[in-house]
């Protein structure tokens, strides 16, 4: 797996991520989803730069220009409900990309820490030799993202992968580093060290889903 991770370098990215783990900054739910929005931007962008492209001849009002634009063979999925501001900042960059979204939630079945990894909603067009864009805001333990890619391998063998997670935890990047084809590209904005005995990312900034679309049940 090829890991990229953007705030080994600082930019403007650095102000988005402190005001998403602030928790005065987070309690504004409209600006949560805002910077998870324009964390999903600058996902984005930087994984353009790894593209196919193709030339295209384009007409302006003096003449022509040769440009190179990506092929649009992208399909962005996203793990429900957390991942729903995420994907807007991609498809705000991405916009001719289909999308498909599938959901992912922690069962607890003794009610302690040890969970499962529950799929049940899935909607999908063909990944069939496409370039696939996974994204989830919180990379924890890794299992939602695995659980996920199983589910969606059933919709045909994507051309390449890109992972896009706001935050992550070192623990969780190991275990789905063998989970996925060699050259899957992981982007992640923020990684933290540990996790707790829940299996959050510490510090993190906490539940993303509650905080973009308040407490569930």
């Amino acid at each position: 797996m090829i890991i990229h991770h953007l705030q080994e370098k600082n930019s403007i990215l650095n102000k988005f991520i402190s005001e998403i783990r602030d928790v005065n900054v987070q309690k504004d739910s409209l600006r949560f989803r805002r910077n998870i929005e324009r964390i999903g931007e600058v996902l984005g962008y930087e994984l353009s730069k790894e593209l196919s492209y193709f030339n295209v001849s384009v007409n302006t009002p003096l003449g022509n220009k040769e440009e190179k634009l990506p092929n649009k063979d992208v399909v962005l999925c996203s793990i429900l409900r957390a991942g729903l501001p995420l994907h807007q900042g991609l498809l705000n960059y991405f916009d001719d990309a289909e999308s498909a979204f599938i959901s992912a939630y922690r069962h607890h079945p003794n009610n302690d820490a040890t969970f499962e990894i529950i799929v049940e909603y899935f909607a999908s067009p063909s990944i069939e030799n496409k370039t696939l864009l996974l994204a989830d805001p919180m990379l924890a333990t890794g299992q939602s993202l695995v659980s996920v890619y199983e589910a969606i391998k059933k919709q045909g063998v994507a051309k390449e992968i890109h992972i896009l997670a706001v935050i992550g935890s070192m623990e969780g990047i190991e275990f789905i580093k063998d989970k996925f084809p060699e050259n899957t590209h992981l982007w992640i904005a923020a990684i933290d060290a540990t996790l707790d005995n829940k299996g959050y990312i510490v510090p993190g900034l906490g539940d993303a889903g509650d905080l973009a679309f308040g407490a569930k049940l």
